[in-house]
């Protein structure tokens, strides 16, 4: 009865007509692409970033994550391209998702401005023969659920912007568009549930301390129509342009608790082109009763960009 009940409610939660669907990340900062296509060739060099997210450790058929992202900037650093290929699992709903991505960089000052857009194709899956499909009462056929594997290709666009300097970035980004159709099967005139815009704005500014030690305040907010407001406010320490240490606060929850999750993340830089970045939320809400936490990992590799020069240190903004 607890897998049928977690894995109603996970499938609510996705075809719900208003609810948060995009995917959450901790580590945001390290996957920028993921939220904001105009982020596409602010690292100068070819980039390749690796994100796994296993969220609510201890349910089953809980949320769980892999991305690969990938982009590079050309003509000068005039021009960015990327792509976002991942995957991610919620009790009996799986979708697949592939962003072919560009941005156009305007030098702005000490920075760019870039101006982003993106096209996906999404894949989407509800495997209602799961065995966690499981009733104690025995219930006959409904016609609004339906039977076996069903899944469709779902379209969409969206586009964003983003500027940096070395010292401060700002972003604002909707990265999917179209309020597509995502009910599985043809259940005559009922609509059970439609994709909704999600808005991002993301900041942050690098405050240098002592020579070897450097101060990072950043924050992303999060807002889709008729969900609560998702923040995170996050603060981390850059200690010999190496290693990172930082905590995030995230807004949410629900009232009686206060906020969504407190986030311990760790980030080393071990060769000029390897980054690791290590990261466990603490859950606020009502739920931390029935979760250890959530595990994410970040793996990015940085080649030589095309003038040949090394990627020397990590670039946050």
């Amino acid at each position: 009865m607890k897998k049928l009940i977690f894995s109603l409610v996970c499938m609510a939660c996705f075809l719900g007509l208003s609810a948060q669907q995009e995917l959450q990340y901790t580590q945001w900062m390290n996957s920028k692409l993921s939220i904001n296509p105009a982020y596409a060739g602010s690292n100068f060099s070819p980039c390749l970033t690796g994100i796994y997210r296993n969220q609510w450790i201890g349910f089953d058929k809980s949320p769980e994550t892999q991305q690969l992202s990938y982009d590079m900037s050309l003509n000068n650093d005039r021009v960015g391209i990327g792509a976002n290929l991942y995957r991610n699992s919620i009790g009996i709903t799986e979708y697949i998702t592939f962003d072919a991505i560009y941005s156009y960089r305007i030098p702005v000052g000490n920075g760019f401005l870039g101006l982003g857009a993106q096209a996906s194709i999404r894949n989407l899956t509800n495997d209602f023969s799961d065995p966690g499909l499981v009733s104690a009462v025995p219930a006959g056929p409904d016609g609004a659920i339906p039977q076996g594997q069903v899944s469709k290709f779902v379209p969409d666009f969206g586009f964003g912007v983003y500027y940096n300097t070395e010292r401060f970035y700002l972003g604002a980004s909707i990265p999917r568009l179209l309020n597509n159709d995502i009910d599985l099967e043809d259940i005559g005139d009922t609509q059970l549930g439609r994709e909704v815009e999600h808005v991002y704005l993301m900041g942050g500014y690098k405050i240098g301390l002592t020579d070897n030690l450097e101060l990072f305040p950043q924050a992303l907010v999060k807002y889709a129509d008729n969900s609560p407001l998702d923040i995170d406010f996050n603060a981390s320490l850059l200690i010999n342009d190496k290693y990172t240490v930082g905590g995030t606060y995230r807004f949410g929850g629900d009232d009686d608790s206060f906020g969504e999750s407190i986030d311990v993340l760790l980030g080393a830089q071990f060769t000029s082109h390897i980054f690791v970045g290590l990261s466990w939320d603490f859950t606020l809400s009502e739920i931390r009763d029935a979760t250890d936490g959530t595990l994410e990992i970040a793996l990015r590799y940085c080649f030589e960009s095309s003038e040949g020069e090394e990627f020397a240190n990590p670039r946050f903004f």
